[in-house]
């Protein structure tokens, strides 16, 4: 029992640490583009904190957040495969 409480103490940061990504709809007007992708976070694994560094991070690039889908660990990486873009934002 002893053994099993130091491995879960020593795994514990590594989880901690786990990179968090968020999957997104953004639009830009005139012409009217529309884009589904995927960034990593860097301020917290959160909708909400999602929402806030997407909008900032796309409006720098001109376009403005329609909707965050969801938010997901590196095993989310794969469901999404090609569907996903990393181009306007990467990872």
């Amino acid at each position: 029992m002893k053994h099993l409480i130091v491995i879960l103490a020593l795994l514990a940061p590594m989880a901690a640490n786990a990179a968090c990504y968020a999957d997104y709809k953004a639009k830009q007007d005139d012409p009217l583009r529309l884009h589904y992708g995927v960034a990593e976070l860097g301020a917290g694994c959160t909708l909400d904190a999602a929402r806030d560094e997407l909008n900032a991070r796309l409006a720098e690039k001109g376009w403005t957040l329609l909707t965050v889908v969801s938010v997901f660990d590196d095993a989310g990486l794969v469901a999404r495969g090609s569907d996903a873009d990393f181009t306007l934002l990467g990872r």
